[in-house]
């Protein structure tokens, strides 16, 4: 098994946080990467391919192919009170166990190449009914983080609603507390029991505390449009990774998709 990392750039940052949205549950951190990419101008430095990827490619609309990816962006402080930042999209995630460990430990060998000392992972919390305002659910590597994210109005529930984070956002957090790197998970509510459901409100609940601590003062009003433009290929990409697990004999996509990613 091969995990490619291609660096396109080698940008000079200080101290950057990394955020990471990868599909998952409700599609939420998908939507927030790929939002404050736009809105920031953030730029593409790395890709990352792995044969833990689905074996197939994409076909776009010119009729040329492309592997499944999950690419690295950067942006530079603005202001005071800001931070360097480093953002980590894909089209997918591992279909293997093994390979979420691959993968996240490349990950991670490129937040210390540019010494990242704290991330933020987002996901979805699956939840039986869309509430008008998504809360955000978080968990953290240490407890001394949970204070200033509770000003930004992110809910801990002591465990009782959180049993484990499946995937990157969970592995990141996990490994990277072992590497001396500190982080949080922010998980919107939105409906676990549709697949290729992207949530837009969700997104903006996460988005909002983003906002908030790391002072981008970013307009959410674009997120809806973006939102329905994604779903179409977002859901494709999940399905076909569904069919994928199905047929590797894991017991199908439901019951993992019950849980956090």
């Amino acid at each position: 098994m091969v995990t490619h990392l291609n660096v396109l750039e080698r940008p000079k940052l200080t101290k950057p946080v990394l955020i990471e949205g990868l599909p998952g549950i409700g599609n939420v951190g998908k939507v927030v990467v790929e939002y404050l990419i736009e809105m920031l101008g953030a730029t593409k430095f790395a890709e990352l391919h792995s044969s833990h990827f689905p074996y197939h490619v994409f076909v776009g609309d010119d009729d040329t192919v492309d592997l499944p990816t999950n690419s690295f962006y950067y942006w530079k402080k603005q202001k005071r009170g800001q931070r360097d930042i480093i953002i980590l999209t894909g089209d997918i995630q591992s279909i293997t166990p093994e390979g979420h460990y691959e993968v996240v430990s490349t990950i991670l060998d490129l937040c210390q190449e540019h010494k990242v000392k704290d991330l933020i992972t987002i996901g979805g919390f699956g939840v039986q009914k869309i509430p008008d305002v998504p809360k955000v659910i978080g968990a953290v590597t240490d407890t001394k983080l949970k204070k200033k994210l509770k000003k930004s109005d992110v809910i801990f529930s002591g465990g009782n609603r959180v049993g484990f984070i499946v995937g990157a956002s969970g592995l990141l957090l996990g490994l990277g507390k072992i590497r001396g790197i500190e982080g949080c998970c922010l998980m919107g509510e939105t409906v676990g029991a549709q697949p290729f459901f992207t949530d837009s409100k969700a997104a903006k609940s996460v988005l909002s505390v983003i906002n908030d601590i790391l002072k981008l003062r970013l307009d959410m009003a674009g997120i809806d449009e973006m939102t329905q433009d994604m779903e179409k290929a977002i859901g494709k990409a999940k399905e076909i990774q569904s069919r994928i697990i199905e047929e590797m004999g894991r017991g199908g996509p439901a019951e993992e998709l019950r849980y956090i990613g």
